[in-house]
């Protein structure tokens, strides 16, 4: 079972992701950017607010790509329990908002339709659910991606990807206090998991 955590940055998932080890020790933990090579590049894009939207886009897809032949559908195949910090949904809410200054229409639909011939879609995503402001003030702002306006827009997106899917979606309210919200994850993970194994 594939299980992704999503949300702004700042929201806390990471904090949340590194506590679930603690709580199902046997799950393989995994992260986009990933640590490999097209990871590094990812990250190389992300620090450069001058790199071009539709060629870091598919810096992050090839990421992604690699990212499910070496690590997802291997653990999946092995009927592995596998938590990702951050996976698809990620790369259609952030690079959508980069593509609206594009010649691209749709940007959204468009990156979702590059995703769509190749991804392996998540059994369940958990969304931490927090205000732009906050997040932005958590995160230090210290890139355009940690802006609370540029967050807004991301938001926006998130919401257009749980509106289609809402079923796949777990909201948890992240505003809480950080024990609220780990217990609140492990909670759910802990349902998904039964939900799936019956």
């Amino acid at each position: 079972m594939l299980i992704t955590l999503e949300g702004l940055d700042g929201s806390g998932k990471t904090t949340v992701w590194e506590a679930l080890h603690d709580s199902h020790p046997d799950a393989v933990f995994t992260r986009e950017p990933t640590n490999s090579w097209y990871g590094d590049a990812v990250n190389r894009a992300i620090r450069d607010d001058d790199a071009d939207p539709l060629a870091s886009l598919f810096l992050f897809t090839a990421d992604h790509a690699d990212h499910l032949s070496r690590v997802i559908r291997p653990a999946l195949a092995d009927d592995e329990l596998v938590i990702s910090d951050r996976y698809s949904d990620s790369r259609y809410a952030y690079q959508a908002v980069e593509l609206q200054q594009s010649e691209i229409n749709r940007p959204l639909e468009y990156v979702r339709g590059i995703h769509a011939a190749f991804t392996r879609p998540p059994d369940a995503t958990i969304y931490f659910d927090i205000d732009p402001e906050t997040a932005a003030a958590r995160s230090g702002a210290t890139n355009k991606f940690e802006q609370a306006e540029y967050l807004s827009s991301v938001r926006a997106n998130y919401e257009r990807l749980i509106d289609a899917e809402q079923h796949r979606f777990v909201r948890v309210d992240a505003t809480k206090s950080p024990e609220e919200v780990i217990d609140r994850v492990e909670d759910a993970v802990d349902r998904l998991v039964d939900a799936h194994e019956n």
